[in-house]
């Protein structure tokens, strides 16, 4: 639970310095996202690049989740604690936010330096010559291809904005208008590598830090470690607030576990005044 003694601990750690943030779905359940590995999570088997890669039934299967789970996705909010570090930033606590989930939530609350780290649902790109596409006019080519999908069934939002769907084979999926290529959402898909200009800018913006604070990880993901132990190398104070545990926890100068919303808000009550 947030304590007073551990709020403090960690306020002190971060008055006056450059605090970089690295986020994980804990930070968008009170958008109405769900954890991986939150507890109470279902157990479930993403799509991998290979397989989305080698099988078009394996494609229309991934389009079809993707597509029904994509309103309720795309229509979720930043919560306040996704405010609250807009607000960390535009008060000069917080000079860039890495990020592992793919909501886009950060930007929409208003943070303007946003790394990444596995891309975003409201973008697809074509992985023969690179054309990128907003989401929503996917979605509506979907819709106009598959006029027959029931778009008000009940459904199961998953934290990559999928769910899951069982008869696909009358699915169609829209090519690349440019060049008839593969359309994927731009995220990195299990079995992928973050880019590399992407993580070195991750690394950047926790180089040039004073102090890392850890909200809504529980650092299983490499991406997410290495920027840890990159904080660690450089002696960084580093603050997780997470419920549960973490892999950082040993690393932590102060672990607070606790809901990453309220102690975010009382993290810039304190900072911002």
């Amino acid at each position: 639970m947030l304590t007073d003694e551990l709020l403090d601990a960690a306020v002190g750690l971060m008055r006056g310095a450059r605090v970089a943030v690295l986020t994980g779905a804990g930070v968008s359940t009170d958008s109405g996202i769900p954890d991986y590995r939150g507890e109470g999570a279902p157990v479930r088997t993403p799509m991998t690049f290979q397989a989305f890669l080698s099988s078009e039934a394996a494609r229309k299967r991934y389009w079809a989740g993707s597509h029904l789970g994509w309103r309720n996705f795309g229509a979720a909010r930043p919560n306040t604690g996704h405010l609250a570090l807009a607000e960390l930033e535009a008060g000069g606590v917080v000079p860039g936010i890495v990020t592992q989930n793919v909501d886009g939530l950060h930007r929409r609350a208003g943070s303007r330096h946003v790394v990444e780290l596995h891309g975003g649902m409201d973008r697809v790109l074509c992985l023969t010559c690179g054309q990128h596409y907003a989401r929503q006019a996917i979605a509506d080519r979907l819709s106009e291809l598959n006029p027959a999908t029931d778009l008000d069934v009940a459904i199961r939002m998953a934290p990559d904005g999928d769910v899951e769907v069982d008869d696909v084979d009358a699915m169609v999926i829209p090519a690349c208008t440019v060049c008839g290529g593969i359309l994927k959402p731009d995220v990195v898909f299990f079995g992928e590598f973050v880019p590399a200009d992407t993580y070195q800018a991750a690394a950047s913006l926790v180089q040039a830090a004073d102090t890392l604070l850890v909200a809504g990880s529980s650092l299983v993901v490499n991406s997410g470690v290495r920027l840890l132990e990159l904080a660690r190398r450089r002696r960084m104070p580093i603050i997780v607030v997470n419920r549960g545990i973490t892999k950082g926890d040993s690393r932590a100068a102060v672990k607070i576990d606790a809901g990453t919303s309220e102690t975010l808000v009382a993290m810039a009550d304190a900072l911002l005044g």
